[in-house]
């Protein structure tokens, strides 16, 4: 891990790192007194482009003494594109388009090879960051692809809560994995999110196997998360991360 820039806020310090050659974000609160547990934030893609929405919600987080930490995901940003990936999209668009049922090789193609890359890219950063000072276990998960959120929660067991955004098509062989998963879940949905399936997203949460699971839905589309939810994101993550 290399830092390669920092900015103080007037709650956070911001630092961008590469880890390897995949970008990153870190954002720990100011003064830190003591080690603090630590959010990875999880986003759909376009590290640029998605700051001012990360960075707001890491400085939400930070006002309950939480840091928090990203990566730009595979194929978006300044990364190398998947020709398949591109592909796969366009085919789902296609589909939607027309009105046609989006078909399980479809959404294969488009999120089984982006959990693939991704989630040892998570965990490495993870074996990086937590060393740091300031820093410390445990560790939450919270929103970005919901795919990546439930390999993550299943493969990792640094992770110790999670908050799920279901705004994504999932694949039936991440629909079975979401039955190991046991730890403590937010998860987040958007009831008229047109570009997603509501029923995939029920199936998913009824899947999940935590004894401990809570869904929140909300009118409105995919991008009108209320912002009350944020302060329910700290609630959850001040019970299971301290």
């Amino acid at each position: 891990m290399r830092f390669t820039s920092e900015q103080h806020l007037d709650d956070v310090l911001e630092r961008r790192f590469t880890l390897g050659d995949v970008p990153g974000i870190l954002w720990t609160p100011r003064p830190a007194s003591a080690p603090a547990p630590l959010i990875l934030v999880g986003h759909p893609g376009g590290l640029d482009r998605m700051h001012p929405r990360l960075a707001a919600r890491a400085r939400h987080a930070a006002r309950e003494g939480f840091a928090s930490a990203t990566l730009e995901l595979p194929g978006a940003g300044e990364r190398p594109r998947s020709a398949d990936a591109e592909q796969a999209r366009a085919d789902l668009q296609r589909a939607l388009a027309a009105g046609d049922r989006v078909d399980d090789g479809i959404v294969d193609r488009l999120v089984l090879p982006l959990v693939e890359q991704a989630v040892p890219e998570w965990r490495a950063a993870l074996d990086a960051l937590l060393p740091l000072p300031g820093l410390g276990g445990p560790v939450g998960y919270s929103g970005g692809v919901v795919s990546i959120g439930v390999r993550l929660a299943v493969v990792e067991p640094r992770i110790t809560a999670a908050l799920l955004f279901a705004g994504s098509y999932v694949p039936r062989v991440i629909v079975e994995e979401a039955r190991q998963v046991h730890i403590p879940l937010l998860v987040l949905l958007q009831w008229d999110d047109e570009g997603n399936d509501r029923q995939m997203a029920l199936d998913l949460f009824d899947a999940l196997g935590s004894r401990e699971k809570t869904l929140h839905a909300n009118t409105g589309g995919h991008t009108g998360v209320p912002w009350f939810e944020g302060d329910d994101a700290n609630r959850f993550f001040a019970r299971h991360l301290r």
